[in-house]
């Protein structure tokens, strides 16, 4: 079992910034992967970045160049810092843990007002 705790969400004006964290507990020692979806109301839900056990990231198209994904390993704990944010980028932020199978956080909202 994997226990994920989100924090940082909140709401911030267009061109803001917000940093997102995510902090991993239990067996953490298998986690292959960590990363951020989002979802916003009447949407599905999709993979915003993701950061393997090697540090390899990879990115949703319309987050490149402003998302940055990290890690601290010593502490367990996922970083997602949002720069430009847009109005677009409003929805739920889940944090998740790939351990054999997907473990997922509470949810933390987005709120980017134009």
């Amino acid at each position: 079992q994997v226990q994920l705790v989100e924090s940082g969400g909140g709401l911030v004006q267009a061109g803001g910034s917000l940093r997102l964290s995510c902090a991993a507990s239990g067996s953490i020692f298998s986690i292959t992967a960590m990363g951020w979806y989002r979802q916003a109301p009447g949407k599905q839900r999709e993979l915003v970045a993701t950061i393997t056990s090697s540090g390899i990231t990879n990115y949703q198209d319309s987050v490149k160049g402003r998302f940055t994904i990290s890690r601290d390993n010593a502490k367990n704990t996922v970083f997602l810092q949002m720069n430009s944010l847009k109005s677009e980028d409003t929805a739920v932020y889940y944090c998740y843990a790939d351990n054999y199978r997907k473990y997922w956080g509470q949810g933390t909202q987005v709120t980017v007002s134009s």
